[in-house]
């Protein structure tokens, strides 16, 4: 819905944007100084965007290639302005970048808010405020800004009091970039004055690499006086760029806000200068928390490139492979051409060192956490572990190092909690046990609970549960581990090896052959719906299982490939039966219902493994058929 008179017109917030407003002023007060960290921020970035597109086309600099910030405040008027010499935005971005979120998961944002402020305030953080910050301490809002490269008279000014709408009208602007000037609310006046605000620059934007500029000021007669000059107020140094130990640990903390534009503290970072074949300088962060778009894997990725201190691009998604997508940072090579883009990222030897550099980086930066740090380890891979085990089947170099980096649930804590890694189960494996068994399920209930387990928990034999959709991913492609091989419970023929005693392998010879005749008639019945009939020894309490043969797909995984709409080789399964179990005694003298038990049989182990039936209503009518013929029997 838009009104327009003359050149102004007036529109209407996106939803999301009303309810997000409403939030931030609300939620995010206790620390409203965050405004002036995120507006310098959008400054920075608006002038390296320029500087980087002014390196294809040198007109955009429009004669001036000195960039900066300027803040500057007014007691009068009770404003304050932040101003940039950037990209500046046209009439449709201003629209799209200050009148609705683009960004992915932003459902997901809503629905997870809670009314709680402090806990809403850490979730608003977390997806990232931005421009709309401002509202927390301005009930009016003015931005004025011109594109780089277009006419003076191409200018848009954009005002809203942060309620359902906004106006937009076309001005003069002589000089490109962004101008945004807050009119106070009430309450916030001591933001007007200099120490104010230059402290919280110093204590948010030091690290900002443009120069952030304020007027210089003197005493007279007991007032304080603004000049025409302008003085720096912040380092305006590349953090990255200076030793390690002139930089404090506030310094990185918030270098990583401006960087990631994250509310939280990142759960760590590692610093280094590579120097050799390719030089670079890395500063790589891991968040604390997952970003809303962690599960879109086209979502723009976190590594600035800088080439010798010159921004170059934002998302350079050939930095890092896909699986440490989370990771956030800056990458600053001194080998690099200042005019590189993303086809020449592509075929760049160099980059390609920079990326195993890089990755080799972040995975020791895990392993170092996952040894002295259990406690952040574990807050890491409750946030990221889903991503991680993705890198099992794509980064073949580094398999083994992620393979340590897993943690799985497992029988030998019995709860869903993903602490188990794989040296600790190798660690506890029994004398004579040679193999790391697993079992996958949709859920971990169903995993905990699938009759798969019966004899591996009757020996104490520990299994690892695996209830996550991409661990059907990495048990394909992670076959051993520490010259382990991982072996499904519930694939191929059972062997534990030298964990049964020769008593135990002739029992079972001795009861596939007496029930050999109970086997093939029980095959015969249910025909096409599987593969072979054969005794168990996996069972102790269920009276059947299903097992896929060692080369199929398991169940669960054609299950998930149908789910996504994928067609999935189609394999039978093999049903096992307990020849101790009363249901399949019974079935060796059943002659008339014969067939009905067989398709219970079948149909329950089917539920139990997770599986869906073909014709629900024929097993319940079976069922109650069979519950009343066993009551008229017993009468």
């Amino acid at each position: 819905m838009s009104i327009a008179t003359a050149d102004k017109e007036t529109l209407g917030f996106q939803a999301e944007v009303k309810q997000l407003l409403h939030l931030m002023i609300h939620s995010l007060y206790s620390n409203r100084e965050i405004f002036l960290r995120e507006l310098i921020s959008n400054a920075s970035d608006a002038c390296d965007k320029l500087r980087f597109e002014s390196l294809h086309n040198a007109a955009l600099l429009e004669g001036g290639g000195d960039f900066e910030i300027r803040v500057d405040y007014d007691r009068q008027a009770r404003t304050i302005t932040v101003a940039d010499n950037g990209i500046g935005m046209n009439r449709d971005e201003v629209i799209a970048n200050l009148g609705t979120i683009a960004k992915s998961g932003t459902r997901e944002f809503f629905a997870s808010l809670t009314g709680d402020q402090q806990k809403d305030a850490h979730l608003i953080g977390q997806f990232g405020v931005g421009f709309y910050s401002s509202f927390i301490v301005a009930d009016k809002v003015t931005v004025r800004t011109r594109r780089a490269g277009e006419k003076p008279d191409q200018g848009v000014e954009w005002v809203s009091d942060g309620g359902g709408e906004f106006t937009v009208t076309m001005i003069e602007k002589p000089e490109r970039g962004t101008e945004i000037t807050l009119h106070l609310r009430e309450g916030q006046d001591d933001l007007l004055s200099a120490w104010k605000l230059k402290s919280i620059i110093h204590k948010y934007s030091d690290h900002i690499v443009q120069p952030i500029k304020m007027r210089k000021e003197e005493w007279k007669d007991g007032n304080e006086v603004k000049l025409d000059a302008w003085e720096t107020v912040n380092q305006a140094s590349a953090l990255w760029a200076r030793p390690k130990n002139e930089i404090s640990e506030d310094d990185y903390k918030a270098f990583y806000k401006h960087v990631a534009h994250d509310y939280d503290d990142p759960l760590a970072w590692v610093h280094a200068k590579v120097e050799g074949k390719t030089e670079y300088t890395q500063l790589l962060y891991i968040p604390a928390h997952a970003p809303f778009d962690l599960w879109d894997r086209h979502a723009r990725h976190g590594v600035k490139l800088y080439v010798r201190r010159v921004f170059i691009m934002d998302d350079a998604e050939q930095l890092m492979p896909l699986y440490l997508r989370f990771v956030r940072g800056v990458v600053d090579s001194a080998d690099l051409p200042l005019n590189v883009s993303r086809e020449i990222l592509q075929e760049s030897k160099d980059i390609e060192t920079i990326r195993k550099g890089c990755t080799a980086k972040v995975l020791g930066l895990l392993a170092d956490l996952a040894e002295s740090d259990k406690e952040k380890y574990a807050k890491f891979w409750g946030e990221f572990g889903r991503v991680l085990k993705e890198g099992v089947g794509e980064d073949f170099a580094n398999k083994e190092k992620i393979a340590k980096l897993l943690r799985f649930a497992s029988t030998h804590n019995d709860t869903s909690e993903e602490t188990v890694s794989l040296a600790d189960y190798v660690a506890r494996m029994k004398d004579g046990q040679e193999k790391i068994y697993y079992v996958t399920a949709e859920s971990f209930n169903a995993a905990k609970n699938s009759p798969h387990l019966e004899i591996f928990r009757k020996k104490g034999i520990e299994v690892l549960l695996l209830s996550d959709r991409v661990d059907e991913w990495v048990v394909s492609h992670l076959t051993e581990f520490e010259g382990k091989p991982l072996v499904s419970v519930a694939k191929g023929g059972l062997d534990l090896g030298k964990l049964e005693d020769e008593a135990e392998k002739k029992e079972q010879e001795k009861e596939a052959s007496e029930f050999k005749d109970l086997t093939e008639k029980i095959a015969k019945s249910l025909g096409e719906r599987v593969k072979e009939v054969r005794v168990t020894h996996r069972l102790t309490d269920s009276p059947a299982c299903l097992v896929a043969d060692e080369h199929d797909l398991s169940g669960n995984l054609a299950r998930i490939l149908k789910a996504a709409g994928q067609k999935a080789p189609i394999s039978k399964p093999i049903l096992e039966i307990n020849p101790k179990h009363p249901v399949v005694l019974r079935l060796r003298t059943e002659q008339q219902k014969f067939d009905d038990w067989a398709a219970v049989l079948f149909d329950q182990a089917l539920l139990a493994e997770g599986g869906q039936l073909d014709d629900p209503a024929t097993f319940v009518k079976r069922i109650n058929d069979l519950m009343l013929s066993m009551s008229l029997s017993s009468q």
